[in-house]
């Protein structure tokens, strides 16, 4: 039997360099919201729109930009996408009023569900099956270094230089990445010789699959939850948990040292068993936001709170990724580009339900109590589709034991 290499692709350290640039825009808004909010003169729910309206162009470039460039070569695509987040964030970093900070958002975020979906499947690609959930997990890694780095420095840096320092060391990062892909990541031989033949229309038969379509319901309800909670994080810990403005950034670390954590060992259980893993972790997560809701005014059980957040929030990412990849393993580019759409939907979903309820003066520990409720919903959809599954796929349905043994 031949001996599997252990050893990480280079091109895995490229696409975990993409995925720290875009998790630094995507995420460093969160703190620095009251410092914008001021700038542009607008209200909290309407400078969340910041995050919501990043959330919903990434769904929307998750499958437009996916499905335009399916029989592209994906090593130049990857480029082009970043390219895109370069030319978005530099356009944030000079914005002169809230219109043009949004349209920077946007322009980076179109580049977003698309290069993370190409992405896991190159990722998956450059592994042994029994190691592409991992695989991905790494390419992910790049998302949560963001956090638990990026994030706290970047706000940090807003902080003391203004907002607008983040976004020009953000673009400087982009061109980082942009770099580290030109460099890393295999030639098209390598990255397009699984790519299946029919073009848009195969990738499109992925989605007669019903169980394509739960994996979006799953991933939209279960890690939107975690996202509503974390949305308004910056208030929650400064005006119920009592925490200084100052030490948001280091409490974002903690948060970041649970994502980097969840997100690793979430791909080497989903390894192992993909479906146990969501269902343990969908429900762990839902007690935990239950537990923060319940005890944010106690600044000790609001770091464990926060860590633990992170932690069992991210584990569901390479398991929801992976599962979607699954269903529709024939042609898996656009499903998976659809999926990473769905996370940023449930993005948006989550900050627009935590903004509802803080307008309506709820209260800063309501947006927690509604991420409970979301994720709760994933984890009842999860159970249905695989009871769905057992009745009518009962060979897909042991696929976890299959997926062991491979």
């Amino acid at each position: 039997m031949p001996v599997r290499p252990t050893s990480m692709p280079p091109g895995l350290i490229a696409l975990a360099l993409g995925a720290f640039g875009i998790g630094l825009t995507e995420f460093v808004i969160m703190g620095l919201l009251p410092e914008v909010a001021a700038d542009f003169a607008v209200t909290e729910p309407v400078a969340g729109w910041l995050i919501s309206g990043y959330a919903l162009s990434v769904a929307v470039g998750g499958v437009a930009l996916t499905a335009a460039v399916t029989r592209l070569p994906r090593k130049p695509v990857l480029m082009g996408l970043m390219v895109l987040f370069i030319i978005g964030n530099l356009l944030s970093a000079v914005a002169g009023d809230y219109g043009v900070m949004m349209a920077g958002r946007i322009v980076a975020a179109l580049c977003h569900g698309a290069f993370f979906g190409i992405g896991a499947v190159v990722a998956a690609g450059l592994v042994a099956p029994a190691r592409r959930a991992g695989a991905i997990a790494l390419m992910f890694a790049g998302l949560t270094i963001a956090n638990v780095l990026g994030v706290p420095f970047g706000t940090f840096l807003g902080q003391h230089f203004g907002w607008r320092s983040t976004f020009w060391a953000i673009t400087g990062i982009g061109v980082v990445a942009l770099i580290g892909l030109a460099l890393l990541i295999p030639g098209r031989g390598t990255v397009d010789a699984q790519r299946p033949a029919g073009g848009l229309r195969g990738e499109l038969r992925a989605f007669t699959h019903p169980q394509v379509w739960l994996s979006l319901v799953i991933t939209v309800l279960g890690f939107g939850g975690m996202f509503g909670a974390f949305t308004y994080i910056a208030y929650t810990l400064t005006e119920v948990s009592g925490f200084a403005t100052s030490t948001v950034p280091w409490l974002l670390v903690l948060f970041g040292v649970g994502l980097f954590a969840g997100n690793l060992l979430g791909g080497r259980a989903a390894d192992v068993s993909l479906s146990r893993t969501l269902v343990t972790v969908l429900a762990v997560l839902t007690l935990v936001l239950v537990g923060f809701a319940l005890t944010a005014s106690s600044p000790v059980l609001t770091v464990a709170s926060l860590v633990l957040m992170g932690a069992f929030g991210f584990a569901t990412v390479p398991p929801l990724q992976m599962r979607i990849m699954r269903y529709a393993h024939q042609a898996p580019t656009l499903a998976s580009g659809a999926n990473i759409a769905a996370f940023n939907l449930g993005n948006a979903l989550g900050a627009w339900v935590g903004g509802l309820t803080i307008a309506a003066g709820l209260g800063y520990t309501a947006p927690i109590w509604a991420g409970a409720a979301l994720t709760l919903a994933g984890l009842g959809v999860l159970l249905g589709a695989l009871r769905l599954t057992r009745r009518t796929e009962p060979s897909t349905a042991d696929a976890d034991l299959v997926e062991t043994s491979a």
